[in-house]
């Protein structure tokens, strides 16, 4: 990630670089980017997911989010047809856990983890808890054979992870700012108040799995600017008239294109629900190593490279 101004200071973020957002380790061995796309939003959404199971507060788990996306981007980051990426989602999520007042033992991580996998889709951001639970427990029954082997498998990618971030684990986070705005702003005197700021905070939810790269490519102050400006226009809230935004460290060109970005989630979440939903499509997202690579033949395949 690229370094920012102020880099020291806790609100900001290293960005990724235009390098970075251009290329990836992936797409160096192959793999199509729109796969790629769907591979990363499907493990962001099983982080979201495993991290809800573990109760764990949603500003760790979206930390870990970041982290498991940040893991990804560029040249240098990791690739698919090297890392699975059922594995990087749990190891990001265990090492943002252990760095928090909410850490998680590696057994309850990878168990949580086996239950998410013996679902019938890779999709979770919104089947999580209405699906039923699978009818055979074996299904999601971690041995201790099994769970020595993917405890040494969540560790050893662990440290690939921190290697490949430069050992760099801070995130910042939107969440704190987008309150303070709403102060500022006045808006809570509003009977809608309570409705924009929860609408303000899905929106940031959202954007953590953006295939746009929300998180990595924009700081928080614009990213909770966008999200308030973005819910006060769903709820009807009157926001000032003037350019109130720059205040913030937005400016319009800016904010116009997260908040295109927070609107394209929606249908972007629609195709992969067309392409990889439940009893649709091609079945679960290929979310190993072995998949993706079989996905990419597949795809050589149909497209007449055999």
């Amino acid at each position: 990630m690229a370094p920012t101004p102020n880099q020291n200071s806790q609100l900001v973020n290293p960005l990724a670089t235009t390098a970075q957002l251009s290329s990836s380790g992936s797409q160096l061995d192959g793999v199509p980017a729109d796969l790629e796309d769907s591979v990363r939003f499907a493990g962001a959404s099983l982080t979201q997911a495993a991290g809800m199971l573990l109760r764990l507060p949603q500003e760790i788990i979206a930390q870990a989010v970041v982290l498991f996306t940040r893991f990804w981007v560029g040249p240098e980051g990791g690739s698919l047809i090297e890392y699975g990426t059922e594995i990087v989602s749990a190891s990001s999520l265990y090492l943002i856990a252990k760095l928090s007042p909410y850490p998680k033992s590696p057994r309850q991580i990878l168990a949580a983890y086996a239950y998410l996998s013996s679902l019938p889709t890779s999709l979770l951001t919104s089947s999580l808890f209405s699906s039923k639970t699978p009818e055979n427990p074996d299904a999601y029954y971690l041995s201790e054979g099994t769970y020595l082997t993917q405890r040494a498998a969540l560790m050893k990618t662990e440290s690939h992870i921190l290697r490949v971030l430069g050992f760099n684990t801070h995130v910042a986070l939107p969440y704190t700012l987008c309150i303070n705005y709403l102060q500022t702003l006045d808006v809570f005197q509003h009977p809608q108040a309570s409705a924009l700021a929860k609408r303000a905070f899905a929106h940031l939810n959202t954007a953590l799995l953006s295939p746009q790269l929300l998180y990595l490519t924009h700081q928080p102050p614009a990213l909770a600017t966008a999200a308030i400006y973005l819910a006060a226009r769903e709820v009807g809230v009157q926001l000032p008239d003037n350019e109130w935004w720059e205040v913030f460290d937005t400016d319009r060109e800016e904010l116009g294109f997260l908040v295109v970005g927070l609107l394209s989630m929606e249908s972007f979440v629609k195709g992969e629900e067309e392409r990889w939903g439940e009893g649709k499509g091609r079945g679960k997202v290929p979310m190993t190593v072995e998949a993706v690579e079989a996905e990419v033949e597949r795809r050589r395949i149909l497209e007449g490279g055999g």
